[in-house]
């Protein structure tokens, strides 16, 4: 998935996840960014660097469940 594709399916309700269902996107509760949390262990990180473009992680490797 592209950057805006994630971004556009979080704020519409769905569920995207990173790799595998434990890695999830999710919008911070300011709204101004995105990121990845491991629900294992609580480990965050932003979905893109701090350039706002350059995403953590491959677009192949995004998916809608």
């Amino acid at each position: 998935m592209k950057l805006q594709e994630i971004k556009d399916a979080v704020d519409n309700g769905s569920t995207v996840i990173w790799v595998h269902e434990g890695y999830r996107v999710r919008k911070y509760k300011d709204g101004i960014g995105y990121y990845i949390i491991c629900l294992s262990n609580d480990n965050v990180i932003g979905l893109t660097h701090q350039d706002g473009v350059t995403m953590n992680g491959s677009e192949e490797d995004f998916r809608i469940l």
